[in-house]
């Protein structure tokens, strides 16, 4: 599940997108240069073999570790997409282009917003999505809804197998895990299904608490948020934490994690990125990115816990806080927040934002670590989340 946003300004266009996957389906940053590619040559996307473009852009994407696709991702004409699995009543292919495949294939061959429609749809049309989508579930699919920002515009394109629709975005709007656009929605869409997804509760909560502040800084305040009812997760036995943007895994029904969180100010000629690089934005810390300037973050994670790598070092850190949130978020988040001002006023480069964020990292995981906590949440979360560590090693 996921929660994506837009915000279309007289002289920019916000974007913002939490990516909610499996809790140890690890994302990583993939930085991808321009290439040219031989006349005839052959793309092997995650499910699918599809011909190359002549030439592809340079991209930065936010890539779960198994996945040729991308769920976010940025390219070097400022074109971002994030994606949404969407649930309709028309029938799901086995195999295909996934939404994740999409995303990547439209920004690395399009240089507006209206291209990487065209692209999408093009792309649907001809070789259909489909295949699994899912790390826990491996048959798990579904069709995809897209918000495509550039510069200058934004809009939202969602799909129902290969029929596709795509409105503008005037001012705020966000997308979730349902259809919007008016009559493409009540033709396709798989009522019960995306009621359990818990969209019809995020979606109007974050275009409301977009369009409140056209800034950054409300972005990632919306893509922390955990709903109405405090600033601690809570749990429902049916679909765990996805009734609020920063969603927190359990769930009988349907369990999802927020795995990695973006976004993005993009102006022409100047497109600068936010991403945690982690898992859990309520403990994580946005670090300034852009595409031209790649960073090497190796070792890129999998999702078995290899003590090293950036998410799973935050996600050690961040499982012990949400036991007992209450207790062990006042530990670090006022750091946080002045931290981010600082950025925020005064952008520094990228090397500079990781190497401090990995600092206070390890100082915040050994200052929760001397704080005595006992888990405080519900019994079939502590089952839940005892079973995911014992798999990822934790």
């Amino acid at each position: 599940m996921c929660d994506t946003i837009a915000i279309v300004a007289d002289d920019r266009v916000l974007f913002a997108k939490n990516s909610d996957r499996d809790p140890n389906e690890s994302q990583f940053l993939d930085w991808q240069p321009r290439l040219d590619h031989p006349s005839g040559a052959e793309l092997r996307c995650t499910w699918i073999t599809i011909p190359q473009a002549a030439r592809t852009h340079a991209v930065l994407l936010s890539r779960p570790f198994w996945m040729w696709g991308a769920e976010i991702g940025s390219n070097e004409h400022g074109v971002t997409i994030g994606n949404e699995a969407v649930f309709t009543r028309e029938r799901y292919a086995k195999t295909g282009l996934t939404g994740m495949d999409l995303v990547r294939l439209a920004l690395e061959r399009s240089e507006t917003a209206e291209q990487a429609c065209e692209v999408i749809a093009t792309l649907l049309e001809k070789h259909g999505q489909g295949g699994g989508c899912g790390h826990e579930h491996k048959s798990f699919t579904y069709h995809n809804s897209f918000i495509v920002a550039d510069p200058r515009e934004a809009r939202v394109l969602e799909t129902a197998g290969r029929h596709w629709a795509v409105d503008r975005v005037v001012g705020a709007r966000s997308i979730s895990n349902g259809l919007t656009i008016p009559g493409f929605a009540e033709r396709h869409s798989d009522s019960v299904a995306t009621r359990v997804s818990g969209c019809r509760l995020r979606q109007p909560r974050t275009e409301k608490l977009a369009s409140e502040h056209h800034t950054v800084r409300n972005l990632m305040n919306v893509l922390r948020d955990h709903g109405p009812e405090g600033s601690y997760p809570h749990y429902s036995m049916i679909n765990g934490g996805l009734n609020a943007p920063c969603v927190h895994a359990t769930g009988l029904v349907a369990a999802s994690q927020t795995t990695a969180s973006w976004v993005s100010e993009l102006r022409p000629g100047n497109c600068l990125h936010w991403v945690t690089g982690t898992a859990s934005p309520c403990t994580s810390l946005f670090k300034p990115v852009r595409v031209d300037d790649p960073l090497s973050l190796e070792p890129y994670p999998t999702d078995i816990n290899d003590g090293k790598s950036l998410w799973w070092r935050h996600e050690c850190f961040a499982r012990r806080v949400l036991m007992d949130p209450e207790r062990l978020m006042p530990v670090f988040q006022s750091q946080r927040d002045a931290i981010e001002e600082r950025w925020l006023a005064t952008p520094p480069q990228s090397r500079d934002a990781f190497r401090e964020g990995d600092a206070l990292l390890a100082e915040w995981t050994a200052a929760a670590a001397m704080h005595p906590a006992k888990d405080t949440r519900p019994f079939w979360v502590r089952a839940y989340w005892a079973k995911r560590n014992r798999r990822a090693g934790i």
